[in-house]
């Protein structure tokens, strides 16, 4: 049975020296799919393009909770498009992380991981929800859209509240 790699960073710089023999070699090693999930509209637009040069690769278009703080409507306006792409199969990385001390405003992450969800409910796109250290808010904003799926990712909550 193939490997499915729900999430790898791809279109990171780390793999601007081996990226295509890296890629090239992962159907040998008995990898099948792949998703590269966006952090911001340009890492979004190099997973894109990444798909459709790879024809296992797919990419999610998304803007992570660390990298949303010049969010706006251009911002969302692009995302949307973006997810219009053939091999774009969900809405991510996108979410909350109040890990770090100098990350946007924690009121600021909710509201664009809120248009995010409400993005992937629209065009009925699963979501890949980064949650770090803000299980809560996480948790109380996805339950605010019952009709919302996909997967949470950097989930370091309790076995009770990831129930």
């Amino acid at each position: 049975m193939p490997i499915f790699d729900t999430h790898a960073h791809y279109d990171s710089s780390g793999f601007n020296a081996d990226r295509d023999e890296v890629l090239s070699a992962l159907p040998a090693a008995g990898v099948g799919l792949v998703v590269d999930p966006g952090c911001d509209l340009e890492s979004s637009r190099a997973a894109s393009a990444l798909a459709e040069q790879y024809p296992f690769v797919y990419a999610a278009a998304g803007i992570h909770p660390s990298d949303c703080a010049r969010t706006g409507e251009a911002e969302f306006a692009a995302l949307r498009d973006l997810c219009g792409h053939e091999k774009v199969i969900a809405v991510g990385e996108a979410g909350l992380d109040y890990y770090w001390k100098d990350n946007p405003p924690r009121e600021f992450q909710q509201a664009v991981f809120r248009r995010q969800i409400e993005l992937a409910v629209e065009l009925d796109l699963p979501i890949i929800v980064h949650d770090r250290e803000a299980h809560g808010d996480a948790l109380a904003i996805v339950l605010d859209y019952p009709e919302a799926r996909g997967v949470f990712h950097c989930f370091s909550g309790s076995p009770e509240m990831a129930e």
